[in-house]
């Protein structure tokens, strides 16, 4: 009968060393593939589907307040058309916003900013950007006030009360008067803080007359993500706006305008 040695606890042990390691080593892999996956998948939501903003005026209240934090569908206007009403993103025109420093921040924490906001998980500034609420399309003749101190688009009034913020005692839906149409390609937005918010009637004097080139729309803002108290999602009120006739088409030139001022608060 054949005798067989049995391998000594330091033997077992010095096999299973390699096996750990080699675990160990798997779940490493693992974790870095999940987080890369993770990484690209939050880069190109980003860049394609979805984008964080804060909020840095009060222009747009009582809809939006000074630094809520909103989502914004990247999907319009470049896959879904804007429609009236819509509350957009847009790149500054030119001239709209005075010119801002960029805050210091030590190296470090320059570095952690630009990682959380290229993959989405930090807001990104709004230095060059603004929200407004889109008013008029391509083609739109916008009008106000009338008797009432109502805006009209397409000859039909628009009854805002649901999202505007006026004055105490005023009707009138804007301080200052105008009669444009809206050119091709572009879109005429104002704030729902209607006297307080330099928009489309303020900047007739700047490059594009006021006017949004559709280029530079972002995306639609959808949902107020923070605090958490404010958490909505954002109405187009379709209904402000329903029965409109389509505009006719647009020519290039410039627009008319009754009045031009210099605007208030962004």
């Amino acid at each position: 009968m054949t005798e067989t040695s049995l391998p000594s606890r330091e033997e077992e042990a010095d096999d299973q060393r390699p096996r750990r390691s080699r675990s160990a080593w798997l779940f490493v892999r693992d974790l870095l593939i999940i987080f890369l996956i993770a990484l690209l998948a939050s880069v190109l939501i980003k860049t394609f589907l979805v984008r964080s903003f804060y909020i840095p005026s009060g222009s747009m209240e009582n809809t939006l307040q000074i630094d809520d934090r909103i989502l914004v569908n990247q999907l319009e206007p470049n896959v879904m058309p804007l429609s009236r009403g819509d509350v957009v993103v847009f790149k500054d025109p030119g001239g709209w916003l005075p010119p801002t420093a960029e805050p210091d921040k030590n190296p470090l924490a320059a570095g952690i900013d630009w990682v959380l906001e290229g993959v989405g998980l930090a807001a990104d500034d709004a230095n060059d950007h603004l929200i407004k609420r889109v008013i008029g399309l391509p083609g739109d003749h916008v009008v106000c006030c009338n008797a009432l101190g109502q805006m009209s688009v397409n000859g039909i009034p628009l009854d805002e009360t649901a999202y505007l913020k006026l004055p105490d005692g005023v009707s009138a839906v804007s301080q200052e008067p105008f009669d444009i149409t809206v050119p091709p390609d572009s879109l005429w937005v104002m704030g729902d803080n209607r006297y307080n918010s330099a928009d489309s009637r303020f900047n007739q004097d700047k490059p594009g007359n006021g006017f949004v080139p559709e280029g530079n729309v972002v995306g639609r803002a959808i949902l107020v993500t923070w605090p958490a108290d404010h958490w909505t999602w954002l109405d187009n009120y379709g209904n402000v706006f329903s029965g409109i006739p389509d505009g006719a088409p647009a020519e290039v030139g410039a627009p008319t305008s009754t009045s031009v001022g210099a605007g208030p608060d962004e």
